[in-house]
């Protein structure tokens, strides 16, 4: 019985300390998954889209617009991105759209410094603005970015047009976009050298004859996440170094 009962302290004794192990690493583990949650979601890479209402899904809905169709698109996805897409109708450089919104005050709102790219696109509202004035209120865009988000790359997407053959104004928009984000070290996209939406307007051009189709959302998806994507990727990895 004396044996018995001395198996049975130690017994009691090793599943005591069996169970305290275990509480102990719980608690490890518990400490751990609140440390490392908060910093997992800080560290997600944030884009920011500064745009007119080819990014707001005017015309057909927001649901629709290509920021949320490529935020939805399961390959980006993977990149564990966030995107704010602070786009307003009407807006541009200098032209004031939706919430007395331009382009400049998209930044100043919603470019942080957890933003590690910012993609402008547009715009034909800044069409008959005085000489310069887009150029310059597009560098003070682009340098408010540098303030706010130092590690943040640039990327400019000029205004598209859906001829061949686009107004004068379209064009010196399209260069004064251009002569900026040069000058800021941007990365320079032209929709209208590269034919955007050129071949196939009917379809992806709205009855407005303006704003993108759903068909046209889901073009420009395809286009913004090649450019997106891979900048992304650059800067989980800490070189944003990527100039194509």
């Amino acid at each position: 019985m004396l044996r018995n009962h001395t198996r049975r302290r130690e017994l009691l004794r090793t599943t005591t300390a069996i169970a305290t192990a275990c509480l102990s690493v719980l608690a490890l583990l518990s400490a751990c998954s609140s440390d490392t949650g908060p910093r997992s979601a800080a560290a997600q890479p944030t884009v920011v889209i500064i745009g007119d209402s080819l990014s707001t899904g005017h015309g057909t809905s927001p649901d629709e617009a290509w920021p949320k169709l490529v935020e939805n698109d399961p390959g980006f996805q993977q990149l564990q991105a966030t995107i704010v897409n602070a786009a307003r109708d009407g807006s541009g450089y200098v032209s004031v759209g939706e919430d007395g919104s331009t382009f400049g005050s998209q930044v100043d709102t919603a470019v942080t410094d957890e933003t590690r790219l910012v993609l402008f696109f547009g715009s034909e509202n800044d069409m008959g603005t005085a000489a310069g004035e887009t150029e310059a209120a597009a560098t003070r865009a682009f340098a408010s970015v540098k303030s706010r988000a130092p590690q943040a790359d640039i990327v400019v997407v000029g205004p598209p047009s859906y001829t061949s053959t686009p107004e004068a104004e379209r064009l010196d928009i399209r260069d004064q976009d251009k002569a900026a984000a040069l000058k800021a070290g941007a990365h320079f996209v032209d929709p209208i050298d590269l034919g955007w939406i050129m071949d196939d307007a009917a379809e992806l051009i709205g009855p407005d004859g303006d704003h993108p189709s759903a068909a046209g959302q889901q073009y420009l998806q395809a286009k913004m996440e090649a450019l997106i994507g891979p900048r992304i990727q650059q800067a989980s990895t800490g070189n944003n170094q990527l100039t194509g």
